[in-house]
């Protein structure tokens, strides 16, 4: 009788075992990411505890809560069976959470939510970067938990529970209980209420206090309300705060990089190679040799920033000139590329071929959308395009990779390199811009080539030297005289480091080719979403279509800084220094030196007018009006 009347209370500390138990396995699977003392550890599992699980599992029971009432008022109700299916689908969601949260923190460092899930979604994301023994034990490790959870609530439920005064008593006493628990966490529960010091010298014990069925609920989004997501400002601060920062398009420049002002361009677009490989950027030494060899002979940008942290975002930025969100991929949401602006696009009015080639297939988060829909003519691609996709001259040039050597993710980067080198080629007359996007130093790591033990460096040593490898080949072309080319990556890579370094962000860029003019390094501060403004300007092509990107060779870039983020936080770098906030916590993770929060300030400034942009613009695109047809149709335009 007793356990029939206090179920509720046993399924309670069931739950509350069981993010105990999660929060703890957490913080073991990811001590290579970061080692806690004991009392760090024990301080993050008492933060969440009284921070968040107390009332995350309040919710969850919500349900046989709400049917216990139920039962009191019908006597022959079967609670057991009524309940049953909601412990299933409670045990799926939480077990999935739990161990998708600490698996995934391991390559992402932050908590879960429907950002990582938008990569998982697309298959080849997963199992491109891990073996089938990775999947599989993580999959026993879900299908364990998920019986630990459902089973013990099955048999804590009575098959029915007994009437009368007493239990009446009992359940007005625990509803109180309960009504004081649910308004609780949907009125006053964030996750910075489980943060410790501003300073956040142990991140992972703050994000191992994040319950992260929480973490994940509170990342939903039902509407496409974009000017709400991070509404940091008052208007009248925002205003303040914004103001100067992106100053009006100018074409005038102070540097002439550029021999010719209509080279051919060959932009290589590399993976993950931030300046965590680079020597002269404060890297690991010997990971980059060709690079160190190649960056005397061209024009190097020691200051330049990467937008964001995944491929898709950096795309965007790279060619399209636009900002990153921190939650949102335009790559990925197709109905975007109407209002953004291409570097292709700007390049093919001026009587440039475009063209892109990628090793891999071009399917995961829309990246062949996306590059159709920017004006490349051209996709060189080993994969042919599916039923309903454009198709170009690179689907009529399959053969071309039939030597291909491959890897988990496509064609080698040597491979597709050497492939790049026969295009430039073939180029006779006219103009070109050809994007070549690298595919090798990523998980798993798995490249023919051994020169370095660690596994992770060794894939980007082999990338380094596909690339010196392509270089060597271009510089015995006659098109070298006229070429252009770009070296830049799409994101960093966290190679035992985390998001408050930011040498994370901190990328190199190399101009190369016969069309520079002389070598030289060049100091300015400056984001990846630069490049079309800056590169367009060098050719006297006109980009006020570009309203994020900045000439920083222009005589009104006064105030250089760089602005980037990932999905928990932004970085927000000037001539003052660098600062760096959690932004789902509302904490300072770097500041150096100290300025007053006045760098914090901008970069809010900057997220909250972007996310405003992007909210205007989706409201004018859905916008049924005669009027909002045109206007869109002139952008694109």
């Amino acid at each position: 009788m007793k356990q029939r009347i206090h179920f509720l209370e046993y399924l309670y500390c069931h739950l509350l075992i069981v993010f105990l138990l999660g929060r703890v396995g957490f913080i073991l699977y990811n001590r290579d990411v970061e080692a806690l003392s004991l009392m760090d550890a024990a301080s993050a599992c008492w933060r969440g505890f009284v921070g968040h699980d107390l009332m995350v599992a309040a919710v969850l029971l919500a349900v046989p809560w709400l049917v216990g009432l139920l039962a009191l008022k019908a006597p022959g109700l079967k609670l057991r069976a009524w309940l049953i299916p909601y412990y299933i689908i409670m045990g799926l969601t939480v077990a999935a959470i739990i161990v998708a949260d600490c698996v995934m923190y391991e390559f992402w460092q932050f908590k879960l939510s429907m950002v990582v899930l938008s990569y998982a979604a697309s298959p080849e994301g997963a199992t491109n970067s891990v073996s089938l023994g990775f999947i599989l034990v993580r999959v026993i490790a879900f299908v364990a938990l998920l019986l630990w959870i459902v089973i013990p609530c099955v048999f804590l439920t009575p098959k029915a529970l007994p009437s009368g005064r007493t239990e009446r008593l009992w359940m007005r006493n625990i509803s109180i209980i309960w009504t004081f628990l649910l308004v609780s966490a949907f009125c006053f529960m964030e996750p910075g209420d489980v943060y410790t010091a501003k300073s956040h010298p142990t991140q992972l014990a703050d994000h191992a206090a994040v319950n992260p069925v929480y973490a994940f609920a509170r990342s939903i989004r039902l509407r496409d309300d974009y000017s709400v997501r991070y509404d940091f400002l008052s208007e009248a601060d925002l205003t303040d705060y914004f103001k100067g920062l992106y100053p009006e398009p100018a074409d005038d420049i102070q540097d002439t990089l550029l021999l010719t002002r209509r080279p051919d361009i060959l932009v290589v677009f590399v993976e993950s190679f931030g300046s965590r490989f680079v020597e002269e950027l404060g890297g690991v030494p010997g990971v980059a040799p060709c690079l160190s060899r190649l960056i005397p002979e061209g024009v190097f940008w020691q200051n330049y920033y990467s937008n964001s942290f995944r491929t898709d975002r950096g795309t965007v930025s790279a060619f399209s000139g636009w900002l990153s969100y921190a939650d949102v991929g335009l790559m990925k949401q197709a109905e975007t590329h109407a209002f953004l602006p291409s570097l292709a696009r700007s390049l093919g009015r001026e009587g440039y071929e475009t063209a892109f080639l990628y090793g891999g297939a071009m399917t995961n988060m829309g990246k062949r959308k996306y590059v159709e829909d920017m004006d490349f003519k051209d996709i060189f691609t080993p994969v042919p395009a599916a039923p309903g996709e454009r198709k170009t001259r690179g689907d009529e040039m399959l053969s071309m990779w039939d030597d291909a050597e491959w890897e988990s993710w496509g064609v080698c980067d040597s491979t597709a390199l050497q492939k790049t080198c026969q295009l430039v080629k073939g180029w006779k007359g006219g103009r070109h811009f050809m994007v070549a996007q690298t595919i090798s130093s990523h998980e798993p790591w798995d490249v023919p080539y051994h020169r370095l033990p660690d596994k992770v460096l060794n894939a980007f040593a082999y990338t380094d030297h596909s690339i010196g490898c392509m270089v060597d080949s271009l510089r015995q072309l006659p098109q070298w005289d006229s070429l252009l080319v770009v070296i830049l990556p799409d994101h960093g890579y966290l190679y035992r480091q985390s998001y408050k370094d930011p040498g994370f962000f901190h990328s190199p860029m190399l101009w190369l080719g016969g069309a520079v003019r002389q070598p030289r390094a060049i100091n300015v501060l400056m984001n990846q979403s630069d490049l079309p403004a800056t590169l367009l300007s060098q050719m006297g092509i006109p980009h006020q279509n570009f309203p994020w990107s900045r000439n920083v060779l222009s005589r009104t870039y006064t105030y250089p800084f760089v602005y980037s983020n990932w999905p928990a936080g932004v970085l927000f770098a000037d001539s003052t220094g660098t600062t760096i906030c959690d932004i789902e916590g509302d904490a300072t993770l770097l500041e150096q030196p100290a300025d007053g929060g006045l760098r914090a300030m901008r970069a809010k400034a900057i997220m909250q007018t972007s996310y405003d942009q992007l909210d205007e613009k989706l409201r004018t695109l859905r916008s049924p009006s005669p009027h909002a047809a045109t206007a869109n149709a002139a952008r694109r335009d």
